[in-house]
């Protein structure tokens, strides 16, 4: 499968949740960009604008889309939707 999508990550290098969100990524092949915000908060506000006043990390955003965060993905991915998302079919 090819990925289609453009999929972006805010992490903290020591969340736990985002250490688990970012090894769903890498066993199922998903290419991502990658923000590390530990101690930005300039970056932690841009990601807050984006992700509708969410302040926690990680926030994943598929094509631009706000997905949410660790429990959102891993939810996505036990419907089979994030499959759909991010791969040509």
């Amino acid at each position: 499968m090819e990925q289609k999508a453009k999929v972006e990550i805010y992490t903290w290098d020591h969340c736990p949740y985002c250490q688990r969100t970012l090894q769903l990524f890498n066993t199922k092949g998903i290419k991502y960009i990658q923000y590390k915000i530990d101690g930005d908060e300039a970056a932690r506000d841009k990601m807050s604008t984006r992700a509708s006043g969410r302040k926690t990390v990680p926030q994943v955003f598929i094509n631009d889309k706000h997905i949410g965060g660790c429990d959102d993905t891993h939810a996505l991915d036990s419907k089979g939707e994030l499959d759909n998302l991010v791969f040509e079919t």
